[in-house]
């Protein structure tokens, strides 16, 4: 049994952060390095809760989180291809500016410091009948299957076609590893960099509707947990490769379920918590070893 549950919460735990990784995974392949993943998942659950609130359904509460994290995203990508910043330092103050913006708009309209409750808020429903919990060991996470994460998981099979046979896959491509190239094919590198930054902004924002309307219905100031740092430390490590990628999700997934079994086991919480940070750090600090080895052996 407890087997069980935690694949179902290691599966619901890694969907957030598989679509932030696969959207920051494609903006990586046309050369933008995005460090605001976070910003627009926050931004994405806070318009899922209230737009979900408004209209008392998921699809439309999903559709526009999704289409508010491409905004931000565009807005970013603008910074940075057309006018010049760094789009490490953008990145962090996008993060910081809408939390800050978030905040200010819980504090003056909902009267609210730090957690939003709304009425009628419909959380994401499950695809597959209550009977399939019956399955021994995977029933339970195949009871909590709902869209976004079959949708997770259907682009990691999708993205490798399309970034090595669809035209704006090889677009993406070349932008990002031969930006000379590209100029020479006629193609425009910024509008190309902005697309991905859109197309990662909209995949950020569906991670966090996922966070908002899987099992809680309610934002609340802390809810993405680094999770977007979580996603680029995922795809890093997994080398833009989706499958790869996706699996160090879904590990991320898992040490996050376990966490949280853990510190029910009576545990020290906030030392149990830190594991899937550290496992961040160590990602990282691997991919960089990895790079830094390649560098050498071609040198």
């Amino acid at each position: 049994m407890i087997v069980d549950q935690i694949i179902a919460a290691s599966l619901v735990l890694t969907t957030p952060i598989l679509l932030a990784a696969m959207g920051g995974l494609v903006n990586r392949r046309a050369g933008i390095v995005n460090i605001a993943l976070d910003a627009k998942m926050l931004a994405g659950a806070f318009v899922a809760v209230v737009v979900s609130s408004a209209t008392g359904g998921w699809f439309f509460a999903v559709l526009a989180a999704a289409v508010a994290g491409a905004a931000i995203g565009l807005l970013f990508s603008l910074v940075v291809t057309r006018a010049g910043a760094n789009m490490i330092v953008a990145g962090l103050g996008l993060n910081v500016f809408v939390a800050g913006v978030i905040g200010f708009i819980l504090n003056w309209v909902y009267d609210s410091s730090g957690t939003l409750r709304l009425p009628d808020v419909q959380l994401l429903p499950r695809l597959l009948p209550e009977q399939v919990s019956n399955v021994p060991v995977v029933g339970l996470a195949l009871s909590e299957l709902e869209p976004l994460t079959v949708f997770a998981w259907v682009s990691v099979a999708v993205l490798p076609f399309m970034l090595a046979h669809i035209r704006i896959g090889l677009w993406l491509r070349a932008t990002g590893n031969a930006p000379q190239v590209a100029r020479a094919m006629g193609i425009s590198a910024p509008n190309v960099q902005d697309f991905s930054t859109a197309f990662a902004g909209f995949f950020s924002g569906l991670g966090g509707a996922h966070l908002a309307l899987a099992s809680i219905g309610l934002f609340n100031e802390g809810l993405t947990a680094g999770r977007g740092f979580i996603a680029l430390a995922a795809f890093y490590f997994g080398r833009d490769r989706p499958l790869t990628t996706a699996l160090v999700c879904l590990l991320f997934g898992f040490l996050d379920a376990s966490q949280i079994r853990m510190q029910t086991a009576g545990l020290p919480p906030k030392l149990i918590g830190t594991i899937p940070y550290l496992m961040v750090l160590v990602a990282l600090v691997i991919a960089g070893w990895r790079a830094h080895r390649g560098k050498a052996a071609a040198a």
